[in-house]
């Protein structure tokens, strides 16, 4: 704002004159008066910016009307002239709030400074309302952010599905919202600033925050997702995933906040799911071993029913082939007994120092007459380098021997009759050491559909031959001696069976080092 208007008071017409036109022709635009009373109206009127007056006037004079301008509006400025020597009235100009006073004879060089330093008060006082005023919006704007951001963040605690509660450094409680209320079942109003960790928590709980507070807590003050099960005052138990987070100032412990997720609902849903998964693989596992057991019962009664007859004729010869039928069911039952009793129970390998080239030729004898009563060779490439290693010479067998039968198995399935069956065992070594065992036939092979089952329970390929137990007690015995069994194979092509197994396992080893 420009300061154009400026009143002139004085008694002496010549003297308003003279300054009027002075003034004018410095460019500002005057108005005049001869008296206090008639300054009021003009300034009522036309509101100059600033005033000159003449200190000394019949009636109101200039120290009055000063006064009178001030209480009217504080912000115009006014200039007093004064007589020499008027110390007194001009102490009281400046106690009344006068800009400056100038000496008669008015020169021009004082006027002009003295309205210089008018304008600068009114300029500096614009500026300063000026910027409270844009000082005075922005802190609405940012009142009312903050009451935005903050009644957004009161909702999304109050409104969340979590338990939170937080303490502040002197750990009184200063954020509890409904969830929490629920699960410690305390009022918040009961808890807002009234409560302390000691209050709401068991005693070991309390301990245990303080403590994380302290030491526990990463780079961002937080301390990761736990379980446990929290017994409230009320003696509640409650399975909980919960969190902490540490809050810092420059350094300074500011408190911690907890969050509580109730899983009471997800336990119980788990358990059911485990019951039910337990349930279904009751009714599998019996479901299989009862309709193996009724094909090892018709074997049985086939075989005893033969034998009767055979006795009934006195003939030897049906007496001996029921009675091989009879040994071939009981040596079944055997077998799924001690199948049974290998996936159910928890070993660890018997490690020794033994030949695994010599149980590959223990197991081929084993398996020669059969394979070669069905028309199936048995060849076995074996590497010279194997040596003697610390094995579990139980595992290699019993997993050779059931590998290669069902290799067998395998090959008898097979519809091509025109095909020259053979089942390939071989040996050899990773670069770590370990004892590697290849079991390949040209047998059926599998659809992926088959391999993808192969080792659930009770599952077999060989319809009614089979336990379904077989390869499931291989698969343990194998990863019990931290060894692992890859398959590769094709239907109508055959399979190939690659047991691996480390040496002389961390268990064996203590036990044979005795």
């Amino acid at each position: 704002m420009s300061v154009n208007k400026i009143l002139i008071v004085d008694d002496e017409q010549a003297i308003v004159r003279l300054l009027s036109m002075s003034l004018k022709s410095d460019g500002y635009d005057t108005c005049t008066a001869s008296s206090g009373e008639e300054a009021l109206d003009v300034f009522e009127k036309q509101s100059p910016d600033i005033v000159v007056t003449d200190i000394k006037m019949p009636g109101m004079d200039g120290l009055e009307l000063l006064k009178r301008i001030k209480e009217r509006d504080p912000d115009k400025e006014v200039i007093i002239v004064t007589g020499h020597g008027d110390i007194d009235s001009t102490i009281t100009a400046l106690q009344y709030g006068a800009s400056d006073f100038i000496n008669k004879p008015v020169r021009d060089e004082a006027l002009a400074i003295a309205l210089e330093r008018a304008q600068t008060k009114i300029r500096i006082r614009e500026q300063l309302a000026s910027y409270t005023q844009d000082l005075e919006e922005k802190v609405a704007e940012a009142t009312v952010e903050i009451r935005r951001k903050s009644n957004f963040q009161r909702l999304l605690i109050h409104s969340s599905h979590d338990a939170i509660v937080a303490f502040d450094q002197d750990w009184q409680i200063v954020v509890y919202n409904p969830e929490a209320a629920r699960m410690f079942e305390k009022r918040a109003r009961n808890v807002l600033n009234k409560m302390t960790i000691d209050d709401l928590y068991p005693p070991e709980l309390a301990a245990s925050f303080r403590k994380e507070a302290r030491n526990g807590s990463d780079d961002r003050g937080d301390i990761p997702w736990k379980e446990m099960v929290l017994e409230t005052r009320n003696q509640k138990q409650i399975p909980v995933r919960y969190a902490t987070s540490v809050l810092h100032e420059k350094n300074e412990f500011m408190g911690i906040v907890n969050f509580f997720q109730d899983l009471t609902e997800i336990k119980r849903l788990e358990k059911e799911l485990i019951q039910s998964e337990r349930m279904a693989a009751i009714g599998q596992t019996v479901s299989g071993l009862a309709h193996y057991v009724k094909n090892i019962l018709i074997g049985l009664k086939g075989g005893s029913y033969v034998v009767d007859v055979g006795f009934q004729h006195s003939n030897m010869e049906k007496v001996k082939s029921g009675w091989q039928t009879i040994q071939k069911n009981i040596e079944r039952v055997a077998n799924l007994t001690q199948d049974m009793l290998t996936y159910a129970k928890e070993r660890h390998p018997e490690v020794k120092l033994c030949a695994p080239n010599e149980i590959v030729t223990e197991v081929k004898d084993l398996v020669s007459e059969f394979a070669k009563a069905h028309d199936i060779e048995i060849i076995t490439r074996c590497d010279p380098e194997m040596g003697q290693m610390w094995l579990d010479p139980g595992t290699v067998h019993r997993a050779l021997l059931n590998l290669v039968n069902n290799a067998i198995d395998a090959c008898m399935e097979e519809d091509d009759l025109d095909r020259q069956f053979k089942v390939e065992i071989r040996t050899g070594k990773t670069e770590a050491g370990a004892a590697v065992f290849e079991i390949e036939d040209n047998g059926c092979g599998m659809d992926e559909e088959t391999k993808r089952k192969l080792f659930t329970p009770m599952f077999s390929s060989k319809g009614g031959k089979g336990t379904g137990l077989g390869l499931l007690v291989t698969k343990k015995l194998v990863e019990e001696h931290h060894g692992t069994i890859d398959i590769d194979t094709r239907l109508g092509y055959g399979s190939l069976f690659t047991m691996t197994l480390p040496e002389r396992p961390e268990t064996g080893r203590d036990e044979n080092d005795k």
